[in-house]
């Protein structure tokens, strides 16, 4: 391993993200980064997700929840997406956590880190996580490390309510 030009730890990659990974590295002669950054959405009423490694709360924004026509939606639908960052604290927040994670990810880089898990909580984890998690994604995609966004807690209650039903 210590001689290897490349690592690659595979363990939690989709087929489709370790392809995107060679790609990058062998096709598109991009500099490789061994980082995966994980951005996680989660509801702090089903728990944190153990496996983060930095957890933010963004119960302090506006909740689309209380609002008739977005309760049901979520933070990937685009009328939730847009009431949450019309918030000028959205915003603002946003940009200070880009901000903190381009300082931060290249030091956890040289302490020999290969996964960084950021997680984001609002109260269901449907709406402002979501959305928070999604403006992220796109703010830190185009960078040099692999990104990718989950979306934990989503869809846990439609999911409980459904089986309920049958």
């Amino acid at each position: 391993k210590k001689d290897a030009d490349y690592v690659i730890d595979t363990s939690k990659l989709l087929t489709r993200e370790l392809k995107e990974e060679l790609d990058r590295i062998f096709v598109k002669n991009e500099e490789y980064s061994s980082l995966m950054i994980n951005i996680l959405s989660f509801g702090f009423k089903h728990g944190i997700p153990a496996d983060a490694d930095l957890v933010f709360d963004v119960r302090f924004l506006p909740n689309p929840y209380y609002v008739e026509e977005l309760k049901h939606q979520t933070g990937n639908d685009k009328p939730v997406y847009d009431y949450v960052m019309k918030s000028e604290d959205a915003e603002i927040f946003l940009k200070q956590l880009y901000d903190m994670l381009v300082f931060l990810i290249p030091r956890y880089i040289a302490e020999g880190k290969n996964q960084l898990v950021v997680a984001i909580g609002c109260t269901g984890g449907k709406h402002r996580s979501v959305t928070i998690t999604n403006a992220l994604y796109e703010c830190l995609k185009d960078l040099e490390y692999s990104v990718k966004a989950e979306h934990r807690d989503v869809d846990r209650d439609s999911q409980r309510k459904g089986s309920q039903m049958r």
